[in-house]
């Protein structure tokens, strides 16, 4: 690039030398690895915290351990509150450095508390549902609240943990029996409401830049729901189109905002979905019909993601 303005007469060698100069000395940012090893430490806290509990049980005490964890989830959301930033619908930052993380361990630390509760002394008795509606509701508040994506995470698996729980017969856990078909069709409405919730927060720009959550646990409840109608119940005529709207699904997003994650997930869904079914059409015993299949199909996959840019052109570089 700059040898061509150099060659045009727009830049002197001079000038080029001084922008080289200032692209290497550029400061390199660190901000992803440290977010990433904070995320990290607070979950390495709470498997050392449990860890901790379990090989002193008996020398500190039931009592003593829940007001150790209740003082801590206590102490997680005073901070919180103490600290937050007036509510708003759109983007609001973190008002310390520390602040997502602390309330992150709140939540981490609540869901111990419950938990040690219920195993310990059976505080929801056989009533699993509330159980997980409890940590859903809270979840789902402290998220808009305080403007916190990872919390909305956890929300949506508690979320998706009672509805699993409210729709399915008691028995299918007893047995250990999940070729359920009223299962897999909560798990593909489900991940048509998380789509209508992505939807619906981008249009009314009610948080906005939570749709990314919505609509990463949609495409992958749609996908996972369809594959199992298709591999586990067999029903294929049902699930494929499901399978397929999914992955166009995903594959819009990925257009729209110029996004390889996107991208690389409808392809591996659509994959597996298309691969199952032409073994299954096929039937064929040949060794050789799988080598080639493999190989052509991989081939066809490498070639894909190494162009996946002229795929992605002429799209917003709007990355999610």
């Amino acid at each position: 690039m700059l040898n061509n303005l150099i060659k045009k007469g727009i830049l002197s060698p001079e000038e080029a030398d001084l922008i080289k100069q200032g692209e290497s000395n550029q400061p390199f940012s660190v901000r992803w690895e440290l977010m990433t090893l904070l995320y990290l430490g607070v979950i390495l806290l709470n498997i050392g915290l449990g860890t901790l509990i379990y090989e002193h049980i008996d020398t500190i005490g039931h009592s003593v351990i829940i007001a150790l964890i209740a003082a801590l989830c206590g102490a997680c959301f005073w901070y919180a509150v103490k600290h937050q930033k007036a509510f708003s619908w759109a983007y609001v930052g973190s008002p310390t450095p520390y602040f997502d993380y602390i309330l992150l361990l709140g939540c981490f630390s609540f869901l111990i508390l419950e938990g040690y509760l219920q195993y310990q002394y059976q505080f929801f008795g056989t009533r699993y549902g509330l159980a997980t509606f409890i940590p859903t509701v809270l979840f789902f508040g402290l998220a808009y609240w305080f403007d916190h994506r990872g919390v909305l995470s956890l929300a949506i698996v508690a979320l998706s943990s009672w509805v699993g729980i409210t729709v399915t017969p008691r028995t299918l856990f007893a047995n250990n029996d999940f070729h359920s078909q009223t299962l897999v069709i909560t798990g593909v409405a489900l991940g048509l409401i998380l789509g209508a919730a992505a939807l619906v927060s981008r249009k009314k720009d009610w948080k906005q830049h939570f749709d990314f959550s919505y609509l990463n646990f949609s495409i992958h409840l749609l996908m996972v729901s369809s594959l199992a109608g298709i591999i586990v119940l067999e029903q294929p005529l049902f699930y494929f189109p499901v399978l397929i709207g999914a992955a166009y699904l995903s594959y819009v997003e990925a257009r729209a905002h110029d996004s390889l994650y996107f991208l690389i997930v409808s392809l591996l869904y659509g994959y597996i979905g298309v691969t199952y079914l032409i073994f299954k059409a096929i039937s064929a015993n040949d060794s050789m019909f799988y080598f080639l299949y493999f190989i052509l199909t991989c081939g066809l996959v490498i070639w894909f993601l190494y162009n996946f840019k002229r795929i992605l052109k002429d799209t917003p570089n709007d990355s999610i």
